[in-house]
């Protein structure tokens, strides 16, 4: 039986985009774990509040630190992702950023906020306190086809920005290429549903990542799970059509591995789940999309988004 190894990969191990012809920094073995040291999505660029989006390299936004190969993942499995634990440094930032957000009409912009993070706390200035919750907002695998930038979302995961993204999530990737390609970077020690200014509180830190693998199932999109709770995923230009994807993968997940019908699995999400979103800044120009999912509660039914082999 294989022995479980830590690793860590350092932050200058990054890619910008997934696509489909990533190559790994370190390959490991399903049950292993690894460290990755991720910087904040400016790459350090935005340092205090005299720096202003507006002027900085918008080449090296996002990075994700990686990729890293798990042996045996193959196209039709699941590479499970459980993040272990997020750990921040010690101070983030957040923008406005012209063009971007349904109040970017009503506010000065560019605009940076610097945010202290100390002992699970967020302080945004001497009055407005608020407790931290680390997360990841880009984690992925190389994709079936298109290269896509880090900042965008897509079936092979990429900025999900989903602040459910944190300590106990365990996210369930479809397999596209060999070995999964597995990135993550973005992290914040906060963010909201909605994301409406299109940052969270942008943060540099570590996460410890354990892989597993799902032989021969696997869904369209992420799906994450939670102690209580498992989560599909899905996006398009507008939350319509994001939720509308979402409902068909929930649907098809609760058909196909819990054995409802079709009409009962549309009365079920309606009476029992929960339609939500991770990001929806809007206006959002460079084909940034909206990210929805549905929150479908483990009962004895509904256990998990996949049936047990």
């Amino acid at each position: 039986m294989a022995v479980a190894t830590e690793h860590r990969l350092g932050r200058d191990q990054v890619i910008w985009a997934f696509g489909p012809d990533l190559e790994p920094v370190l390959e490991v073995e399903s049950g292993d774990t690894v460290t990755f040291e991720t910087n904040d999505c400016f790459t350090g660029q935005i340092q205090s509040e005299d720096d202003l989006v507006t002027e900085i390299d918008l080449e090296r936004i996002n990075s994700a630190t990686g990729p890293v190969a798990v042996r045996g993942a193959e196209p039709g499995d699941s590479l499970i992702a459980e993040i272990l634990d997020v750990r921040p440094i010690e101070w983030g930032v957040a923008t406005l950023i012209p063009g971007f957000g349904q109040l970017i009409d009503q506010v000065q912009a560019p605009l940076t906020r610097m945010f202290e993070v100390v002992e699970g706390e967020v302080r945004m200035n001497d009055r407005v306190r608020f407790p931290a919750q680390p997360m990841v907002g880009v984690v992925g695998l190389a994709t079936d086809g298109d290269t896509l930038s880090n900042g965008l979302a897509g079936r092979h995961g990429g900025n999900l920005d989903d602040h459910w993204h944190r300590k106990g999530a365990r996210i369930y990737f479809p397999v596209r290429q060999p070995g999964g390609m597995f990135a993550v970077g973005d992290m914040h020690a906060s963010m909201g549903d909605g994301e409406v200014c299109f940052t969270g509180v942008e943060i540099a830190g570590e996460v410890d990542v354990r892989f597993s693998l799902l032989k021969g199932r696997q869904a369209t999109w992420p799906v994450t799970e939670l102690e209580d709770r498992w989560l599909p995923h899905a996006t398009a230009n507008d939350y319509g059509d994001a939720l509308k994807l979402c409902a068909e993968e929930a649907a098809r997940l609760l058909v196909d591995q819990w054995e409802f019908t079709m009409e009962d699995a549309f009365v079920f999400l309606s009476v029992a789940c929960d339609a939500g979103v991770a990001q929806a800044c809007k206006p959002a120009p460079g084909g940034f999309g909206t990210i929805a999912r549905f929150s479908i509660p483990k009962l004895e039914a509904t256990p998990g988004p996949f049936r047990p082999v």
